[in-house]
């Protein structure tokens, strides 16, 4: 695929442009700066925009949040950049149910021992479902799974727990329970019936396209997509673009 078609750089952001809830680093906001005078950049997050907006230090970026189930824009005011929300969706959450399930799943496959919350439900009506509950140490969290592979091993368990939801891997010990139809292919196909995009037109850079990951909708779709294994490598895949 010829990057001459494309119009928008899409990206997830961690462990793609950053490490994992590291913020966006002065070399990868300059190169971004670069970018955004050819191309629209797009940042599509499974977190919420503001925590987006955040991490990326309030870089002038599009906002996908919540597996579309936000979107916002930066507005400059006075060269100080304002996050606003342009959507805001949310889901009924049953939480006695949600819980209950979570109980179940911790029983069934042994992760009784935690610490915390068993599940977290957000405001959004996204669920997480932590391992090692809502309040281990992030040390911890981060030296659980880091290749994915314990959560994968069980993915399938977890999915029949929350048919009307779909789970991925994420974090780095925990599911992502999304409700449905919302998922980052879903947020693209939003965004290109918006502006009149097709897909050839949007590249996109992940790293989490494995088995329930959260890129790997896209991974699979006609979407151009490149695979990013170390954020650390992401400037020699861009340097085309420039």
């Amino acid at each position: 695929m010829s990057p001459y078609a494309t119009k928008v750089l899409a990206f997830d952001l961690d462990g793609t442009l950053t490490q994992h809830k590291s913020p966006l680093s002065p070399e990868y906001r300059e190169l971004l700066c670069r970018l955004g005078e050819k191309y629209t950049l797009l940042m599509v997050g499974a977190g919420s925009c503001v925590r987006i907006f955040k991490q990326m230090r309030r870089f002038p970026i599009e906002i996908i949040g919540n597996y579309g189930m936000q979107y916002a824009v930066i507005k400059e005011e006075a060269s100080h950049p304002r996050i606003v929300l342009e959507r805001d969706n949310r889901a009924e959450v049953d939480k006695a149910l949600a819980v209950r399930r979570a109980d179940e799943l911790r029983r069934e496959l042994g992760y009784t021992s935690y610490m915390g919350d068993t599940i977290e439900i957000h405001e959004s009506g996204m669920l997480t479902f932590p391992i090692l509950g809502t309040a281990a140490p992030i040390q911890d969290k981060l030296s659980y799974d880091p290749d994915r592979s314990k959560r994968r091993a069980v993915y399938d368990r977890v999915v029949d727990k929350f048919p009307e939801y779909k789970v991925y891997v994420g974090g780095s010990s925990s599911f992502d329970i999304v409700p449905h139809p919302y998922a980052k292919l879903y947020a693209l196909d939003l965004f290109c019936r918006e502006r009149g995009l097709s897909h050839e037109e949007i590249w996109y850079f992940g790293d989490d396209y494995g088995i329930g990951g959260n890129d790997e909708d896209v991974f699979l779709s006609d979407v151009p997509f490149q695979c990013i294994d170390d954020y650390r490598t992401i400037p020699e895949y861009l340097k085309q673009f420039l």
